[in-house]
């Protein structure tokens, strides 16, 4: 079949809007939010449910045409880019919800859901799926389990992974399978689900998720503390742990981050200038007097802000869940890392070290998770440096960093995956005979290599 016969068959299957080959479409729906690789997808497709995304699959295999399955597009290690004539496939208009199941914590939902909306849904049920992500207005159910997405509250509830019941999938050969359901409780054999969440949509098309659900968190108390590094951060975190409060989150962001956002949002500074600073929001059941406590950490905090109210507090959380968009304008380099919370603060101090000594006048901006030790690594473009030699120095750097966290015992991908971007550097951190095995279920769920092809590993 012909690239036209092959076009029109599925422009016949999903209606005159279900695909488009405009090239501005093909530029928006190809990329992630990855902007080092550009995209050269044939054609971006809209199916309206689980059998049309069969039915896309099906051609595809026939034709020989590899798919790329769209989400959000918020990753940021090339995911979700068709940079090889591959049909974009979009999960954009799966967004059913089915009827929440509130004795049982749990719902169905389609992969195209924004996170945003959930939450929104689940509210008056005093229910939340709390995988809560600062992209949470364009970050998609379906690419959450794709990349096994972490976010802002991992230190309390975990990954994707820990929050889903079953999936709905549509296999390599157009097949449509329900893995697992709604029991929280199932050990007949293979937790089968459990392997395409973080799959990078490589197995498999997630299609819809039944999804495990928490009580909404009661009133939370939240503090942003100025302390002097990252390791003084850590320390205060361990010192937070000891009281009688539950942790639903604890973040550090350098002096760097904050000074974007200040600058890209116009908001006031918060605090005196400080080198590090660390944000924590605790449910507090026991009234334990943070005010007190912080007072009491002299050796630590150098200045701190205690929300009073949900508007403070909200205005708090800003500051750390507008980095992104503040770091975007300075095409930062980005990496993802993680090591042992135990390790982190080292593991700053040799990245900032390493900088120094071989990228001097470079800028690194610093911040991340560090209930679960994920550092976010950003190195902000020199002006004066042509994008080919920012490129190459970029990959000395990933280098140089990926041995860094091998040498702790860490991953050199927290949340958003491995891709495109860091598919050359995996074995850094994975031995041989685990990507063998990878390798092998791939060849066994999709002989072809018709899913995603190209990401995480080459076969």
């Amino acid at each position: 079949m012909n690239r036209s016969d092959f076009l029109a068959a599925l422009r016949a299957t999903l209606g005159p809007d279900g695909l488009s080959t405009d090239p501005s479409d093909l530029t928006h729906w190809g990329r992630d939010w990855t902007r080092s690789l550009a995209p050269d997808p044939l054609a971006v497709v809209w199916p309206r449910d689980t059998a049309e995304v069969a039915a896309v699959v099906r051609a595809c295999a026939a034709a020989g045409t590899a798919i790329v399955p769209s989400g959000g597009r918020t990753g940021l290690a090339g995911g979700a880019v068709a940079a090889h004539g591959e049909v974009v496939l979009s999960l954009d208009r799966l967004r059913d919800i089915g009827p929440v199941d509130g004795l049982n914590r749990s719902v169905t939902v389609g992969a195209g859901v924004p996170n945003s909306v959930l939450q929104t849904a689940l509210v008056p049920h005093g229910l939340w799926w709390p995988v809560d992500l600062a992209s949470k207005g364009s970050a998609t159910v379906g690419g959450n389990l794709a990349t096994n997405a972490g976010g802002l509250r991992v230190l309390r509830y975990g990954h994707a992974r820990n929050w889903v019941l079953g999936v709905q999938v549509v296999w390599a050969s157009g097949e449509i399978t329900q893995l697992g359901g709604a029991l929280h409780k199932d050990n007949s054999g293979y937790a089968l689900q459990q392997l395409l969440v973080g799959g990078e949509g490589t197995l498999g098309i997630l299609t819809a998720a039944t999804l495990a659900l928490a009580p909404l968190p009661g009133p939370s108390e939240v503090a942003l503390v100025g302390v002097r590094d990252l390791g003084a951060a850590v320390a205060l975190f361990g010192a937070l742990r000891q009281l009688p409060v539950v942790v639903n989150a604890f973040e550090a962001l350098t002096d760097l981050c904050l000074e974007q956002v200040i600058a890209h949002t116009g908001m006031a500074r918060p605090l005196q200038p400080c080198a590090t600073y660390a944000l924590f929001d605790v449910e507090n059941p026991r009234g334990a007097d943070l005010a007190e406590w912080l007072a009491g950490q002299a050796g630590l905090v150098q200045d701190a802000a205690l929300a009073t109210d949900r508007t403070q507090a909200d205005k708090l959380w800003s500051y750390r869940e507008r980095i992104t968009e503040s770091l975007q304008p300075r095409r930062p380099h980005k990496n993802d890392v993680s090591v042992p919370v135990s390790s982190m603060a080292g593991l700053a101090a040799e990245v900032a070290q390493w900088f120094a000594t071989h990228r001097p006048g470079w800028q690194v901006a610093l911040f991340g998770h560090v209930g679960d030790g994920n550092l976010h690594v950003n190195a902000l473009a020199p002006s004066d440096l042509a994008q080919k030699d920012w490129r190459l120095a970029c990959e000395q750097a990933d280098q140089a960093l990926y041995g860094l966290v091998a040498a702790r015992g860490g991953s050199l991908s927290a949340e958003h995956g491995i891709g495109l971007l860091k598919k050359p550097y995996l074995s850094i951190t994975r031995p041989a005979a685990e990507l063998a095995a990878m390798r092998a279920v791939k060849r066994a769920l999709d002989p072809g290599n018709l899913l995603n092809p190209g990401k995480i590993f080459d076969l």
